[in-house]
């Protein structure tokens, strides 16, 4: 698996990308394109846990593939730590809005239509997932969604949650 290193983003533009703010009521999980923007995760809150980021749009059909993986993630391993942001690429909130009614998520979904978030992570197709350690430190990156490989990305997801908070 690669590293965020490996794959081009510098520690310096995932911390600036880790800066902003989170709004009291984005404590859970929106369906609201205006609610809350990626710009606007205070990142730092989620220190201690693991934290899988994944950049989605609503005319991505393997996001369609992943977003019920991730609802069965989320449910299985949130008391144990993990927590799942999907970032959503799309200009126009409707098309965003229109895909969640479809799932229902049960994780927190955030907004990027400028692309300024994505562009911080270096995004380069969709879905990109980027998975980001207890000690908030990145740790891998995938770009696309494969049903073959779903067994490795919940082992690996398993291997993050069972560490405790190393530097």
């Amino acid at each position: 698996m690669k590293s965020f290193i490996q794959t081009g983003v510098t520690a310096a533009l995932l911390a600036a990308a880790l800066t902003a703010t989170l709004p009291s009521h984005a404590a859970s999980p929106s369906i609201e394109p205006k609610s809350v923007q990626a710009s606007e995760i205070n990142w730092q809150s989620y220190q201690g846990k693991v934290v899988l980021v994944d950049f989605w749009a609503s005319w991505c059909e393997p996001c369609r593939q992943s977003f019920p993986w991730m609802q069965r993630m989320q449910d299985k391993y949130g008391k144990d730590g993990l927590v799942i942001i999907a970032i959503n690429v799309d200009r126009d909130p409707a098309k965003a809005a229109n895909f969640l009614k479809n799932y229902q998520p049960n994780f927190h979904i955030r907004y990027d239509a400028a692309g300024v978030v994505a562009s911080q992570f270096k995004v380069q197709g969709m879905p990109s997932t980027y998975i980001i350690g207890r000690n908030g430190q990145p740790v891998a990156k995938h770009q696309g969604f494969f049903q073959a490989k779903l067994a490795d990305y919940e082992a690996e997801l398993v291997r993050l949650l069972g560490q405790h908070n190393n530097p």
